[in-house]
């Protein structure tokens, strides 16, 4: 299959995430998530010649839809990094910040990442190829209360002890290298009739260890916090109730775990006020990209 930026990935509330950044044509703005790069080239559209935007993606599929511009410039690096980054370039702080957090169309549809159950793949999961441990890795050598706590934790699970229980019986007689090794390990335990929604939620939740997800998002969004000048937009796109808490307690409160600090009169401190009520996609947006359904945007002001 050719890759385009088109087939790569959808982009989700295009106009709505990048309207929501009140973009200044010299302003100096991150798209944190390039993928197929239509949230960049919508806001390079709306740049004039002294502006710029920095793209992150940790993914070398996602390089082929570079955009040739010179107010562009396109970081190879998971986006937790972003203050590094940032620094390296002798950028003290930024306009406005994009985050798209949802899997690309691109790493679902790819049949060699395993990042979907419709493939017998591989059991990678990264999204870096290039590093870290892969989803096979964890099932073989995590124990069984640690894949309990995964499951339970990033699927939010309800019988995850006992999906951890005979995946841990079923390696002792064969290592789970493929997805279809993962599909006749829990096969005995999961209900036909609820299969494909039990076993999407186990793949989030070794998608989410396989690449520090939680981790890495917390450490984006604080280092964006500092980043942000006065009057500047923080845009994210959401896609499961795990990273949308994350993404609240930060723009409630300043921080992962939504705890509001007050001064010596009781006054609440914050570092941004909300832009706007949470957005989801329209019903024509859901019908033409069905992966858009539980996208919620959130955007923010630092005050």
């Amino acid at each position: 299959m050719i890759i385009t930026a088109e087939t790569y990935h959808v982009p989700v509330l295009l106009r709505e995430s990048v309207d929501g950044l009140a973009i200044q044509p010299d302003g100096i703005y991150v798209d944190v998530t390039f993928g197929g790069g239509g949230h960049s080239k919508e806001i390079l559209s709306r740049l004039g010649s002294k502006g710029h935007l920095y793209s992150f993606d940790q993914d070398a599929d996602a390089e082929k839809n570079i955009v040739n511009d010179d107010r562009f410039t396109f970081v190879r690096s998971n986006f937790r990094y972003l203050n590094n980054w940032m620094q390296y370039y002798g950028v003290e702080k930024i306009d406005g910040l994009l985050a798209d957090l949802g899997v690309s169309s691109h790493h679902f549809d790819d049949e060699t990442r395993g990042f979907s159950f419709r493939f017998n793949a591989p059991l990678d999961m990264r999204m870096n190829k290039r590093a870290g441990q892969t989803a096979a890795d964890i099932l073989n050598n995590y124990t069984e209360e640690q894949l309990a706590d995964v499951f339970y934790l990033y699927g939010e699970i309800k019988n995850a002890k006992r999906i951890a229980k005979v995946i841990c019986e079923y390696r002792q007689h064969k290592p789970l290298q493929t997805t279809a090794d993962l599909g006749e390990a829990t096969s005995i335990i999961i209900h036909p009739e609820r299969e494909k929604k039990e076993t999407a939620k186990l793949y989030q939740a070794l998608r989410i260890e396989v690449n520090h997800e939680m981790e890495a998002l917390r450490d984006m969004l604080l280092g964006a916090t500092k980043l942000l000048r006065q009057g500047g937009r923080l845009s994210v796109i959401t896609y499961h109730s795990l990273e949308d808490r994350i993404v609240k307690n930060v723009m409630k409160a300043g921080n992962a775990e939504g705890k509001i600090e007050q001064d010596f009169y009781g006054r609440l401190h914050s570092p941004f006020h909300l832009v706007n009520k949470v957005a989801t996609p329209s019903e024509e947006e859901v019908q033409n990209n069905p992966r858009s359904r539980s996208a919620k945007l959130r955007i923010a002001e630092k005050i």
